[in-house]
């Protein structure tokens, strides 16, 4: 629970969760009450019929938001509880409507309809967010051709799964080893935090991630690292990992030799302190054999200035969610890296180390609504390729943010 405390981002997300532990009646009073409120301001700004019309559409919007979240487990959509993102959404339900009301009042034109069309266009936006955008897989391939690596044939794939976040089995977790399969991986790669954290050790959670885990198949090697400490109860979680036959690197370095490439990969267990975790990995670095592309595993993208001073070549995290929920034009609205936004989600390069971002698979748990905005969940699969005489430069099909 230290880390907690030392980390605002994670502290404010544990708030979110004790709504969700209130009775579900206990919530009632707020729209009833923030409706009251709306009524008497725009009664005061338009007159009484405009004021029974702002009370009842936002009753009418408060049955309409709870049954979205309500329907949400029953779908098999997602798995939250519902009181605490109903409690924003009437709180900010409210608020629209008693602004609207002010600047009716101060003589700015703001028809009564157009205040309306807002409150059902909110609606519509929530149930995008969580019935729709959450399983819309998307399949970013990134191509990087080194002078590194010699040319022998085709290049080398490296599959990577992100934050995978299970709470149960959705029919996006359910297509995913089709979709894996497909992709005809020389590597894959799991880049930390298997299960949501609100039901980090539920036992059908744990299933679940067997079920899943044991399904993802792929012709290569298959490598593991733990995500946040907090989110990965590693005693529960590695005997299911190792039962799927993926090979856990905490801390540790492997060889591996494809047939036609000769690489280098590290995993370090994220513990959240940088100086050590950045510690961890220089010494891995000094070990790696001659000659070898190096490849880390680590799951946020904090260590990248270590990583781009060491010459690491290829660096996968996740662990923002790509902020989970962006806006055109500017991307993520908040990450939970040190950092910001400056690896928030996406392909980067400093010096000669390229590092990929994942928006990965799944959402935050906690009381956070489970939802996604203009955020796909990601697969990404990676491409090295070797070239003599080749532009070092790598193509990529997916832009920083995009």
């Amino acid at each position: 629970m230290k880390f907690l405390g030392e980390n605002p981002f994670y502290t404010l997300l544990l708030l979110t969760e004790k709504p969700g532990k209130w009775p579900r009646w206990s919530l009632a009073p707020l729209p009833l009450a923030l409706a009251a409120l709306a009524g008497l301001a725009w009664a005061s700004a338009a007159g009484p019929a405009w004021g029974w019309a702002t009370a009842g559409l936002l009753l009418v919007m408060a049955l309409a938001d709870w049954a979205l979240l309500s329907f949400l487990p029953r779908s098999g959509s997602s798995f939250g509880p519902v009181q605490p993102p109903f409690l924003a959404l009437s709180a900010l339900r409210g608020l629209l409507a008693v602004a609207a009301a002010l600047l009716a009042r101060w003589g700015a034109a703001l028809p009564w309809a157009l205040h309306g069309t807002v409150q059902l266009a909110l609606w519509f936006l929530a149930a995008y967010g969580t019935l729709v955008e959450p399983f819309l897989l998307q399949v970013t391939r990134l191509e990087i051709v080194t002078p590194r690596l010699a040319n022998p044939g085709g290049p080398l794939r490296i599959v990577q799964l992100s934050d995978l976040h299970v709470e149960r089995l959705t029919r996006r977790d359910r297509a995913l080893p089709d979709t894996v399969a497909g992709l005809d991986a020389d590597v894959m790669v799991l880049t930390g935090d298997y299960l949501n954290t609100t039901y980090n050790q539920d036992p059908q959670a744990l299933a679940d991630l067997e079920e899943l885990l044991a399904q993802l198949e792929a012709p290569g090697q298959r490598y593991g690292i733990w995500g946040s400490p907090e989110v990965d109860c590693t005693h529960l979680l590695r005997p299911i990992l190792e039962a799927a036959g993926i090979t856990l690197l905490e801390d540790r370095g492997v060889e591996l030799h494809t047939g036609r490439y000769h690489l280098w990969i590290m995993g370090i267990t994220c513990s959240h302190d940088r100086a050590g975790d950045a510690e961890r990995l220089r010494r891995l670095v000094a070990k790696a054999p001659p000659g070898a592309l190096t490849l880390l595993l680590y799951h946020t993208p904090d260590l990248m200035p270590e990583a781009a001073a060491l010459g690491v070549d290829l660096y996968l995290a996740g662990h923002t969610h790509g902020g989970q929920w962006r806006l055109p034009g500017f991307g993520a609205v908040v990450t939970s890296s040190r950092y910001g936004k400056r690896y928030e989600a996406g392909h980067y390069r400093e010096g000669n180390t390229h590092l990929y971002v994942s928006r990965g698979l799944g959402m935050e748990g906690f009381g956070t609504p489970r939802a996604r905005f203009f955020c796909r969940p990601e697969l990404v699969v990676v491409d090295l390729a070797g070239q003599a005489g080749a532009d070092p430069t790598p193509r990529s099909q997916a832009r920083p943010g995009a």
